[in-house]
């Protein structure tokens, strides 16, 4: 029976108990990383975040929180021991498993000259219209 006769595609939670973390990269940083001879990067520390550190550029990385959660889905089958198939094997059932689910990504903003200076302060959207007389 086909997924399309039933109307629905089984969904099941199977967390694999890996914290995964989804990276936003800048299209140059994607570009050097697909070319045929991909450099090296590193991760340092500094006063403000993390740095990552090509041989040609430097990117703190900044946590984006989200309010909608990103769900990471992988194909699942698994033998639903009904009706046989024409080769004497029992029909899979075709689903999707939830492996993890992301409340936030990780963004890479360019570093521009120097990197001991702190990072601005966030700001939510009420405190630019309302905050400032405070």
């Amino acid at each position: 029976m086909s997924t399309q006769e039933t109307g629905n595609i089984p969904l099941s939670h199977a967390p694999d108990g890996t914290g995964y973390k989804l990276m936003e990269l800048p299209p140059e940083l994607l570009e050097l990383l697909e070319s045929q001879d991909p450099p090296t990067l590193t991760l340092h520390p500094s006063p403000t975040a993390a740095l990552l550190k090509t041989p040609s550029s430097t990117y703190s990385l900044r946590q984006k929180n989200t309010s909608n959660a990103l769900i990471l889905l992988a194909p699942s089958s698994a033998s639903s021991g009904g009706e046989s198939a024409d080769d004497g094997r029992p029909p899979a059932a075709v689903g999707l498993n939830a492996i993890a689910t992301l409340h936030e990504t990780i963004e890479l903003v360019p570093e521009e000259g120097n990197t001991a200076t702190p990072a601005p302060k966030a700001r939510g959207k009420w405190h630019e219209k309302f905050g400032r007389g405070r």
